[in-house]
């Protein structure tokens, strides 16, 4: 069997662990992966408590994890699914966050909820370790509730030099670039810490509302080399 066919087969396997996983943490309340720590998009805007999680407790959780806070709290999320370069990453609670190329292209379960973003033309997220200052990003946003359909901004970005970033009490140096998000009322900041070394983006700040941002840490990113095959 190939690489390419067993990756379907394996991502099938996470989407059925990923439940049972859910199912047994939540009634137990153990793990990194419980019912008092795992609320995702939905309690981490609406103001819930915040998450610490370990380096044991992620480890202990063998799927791929990363950490959503929101302006008043935090939630673990564990990776479901991938379609056609598209992360789905779900909480207890069946929130989802959808990454690729480390963006939040969309969001579900929360509010306000991103029901998409797209890039048009020139996207320097496929490397961010090749933006130069001034790169503008062309981004479209469509947000719930009040059908905010086609929201054009533009992205402005400015590389700022390299910053250690501590994630489960290791220190990375990563390159740390801003972007400038301007249009119909629209006035954030996003920031990406991107490793110079492949370009994996390991964290960053995200709008997915004109008031709204979301961080996301990558505690056990997902990488097919170290996938069982």
């Amino acid at each position: 069997m190939s690489r390419n066919a067993r990756a379907p087969l394996f991502l099938q396997g996470i989407r059925l662990a990923l439940l049972a996983t859910l199912t047994v943490t939540a009634v137990t309340g153990c793990g990194v992966v419980s019912r008092s720590s795992v609320k995702a998009v939905q309690l981490a805007v609406q103001g819930k408590p915040d998450v610490h999680p370990t380096p044991e407790d992620v480890a202990r959780n063998r799927y791929p994890q990363i950490k959503v806070d929101g302006p008043n709290g935090g939630a673990i999320l564990v990776l479901g699914a991938i379609d056609d370069g598209r992360q789905a990453w779900y909480s207890s609670e069946r929130s989802i966050v959808f990454l690729r190329n480390g963006l939040i292209e969309s969001t579900h379960g929360g509010s306000p909820e991103l029901q998409q973003m797209r890039i048009t033309g020139h996207n320097p997220f496929l490397d961010l370790r090749k933006a130069r200052d001034g790169d503008v990003v062309q981004r479209a946003y469509d947000i719930m509730p009040g059908y905010r359909f086609g929201l054009k901004i533009t992205g402005t970005l400015h590389p700022t030099g390299l910053e250690t970033v501590e994630i489960l009490g290791r220190s990375r140096q990563l390159m740390h670039v801003r972007e400038q998000l301007r249009g119909e009322g629209w006035k954030q900041d996003n920031h990406y810490w991107v490793d110079p070394s492949n370009g994996f983006i390991w964290k960053s700040r995200q709008a997915i509302a004109p008031d709204t941002h979301l961080d996301i840490t990558q505690l056990k990113p997902y990488s097919p080399d170290l996938q069982p095959r």
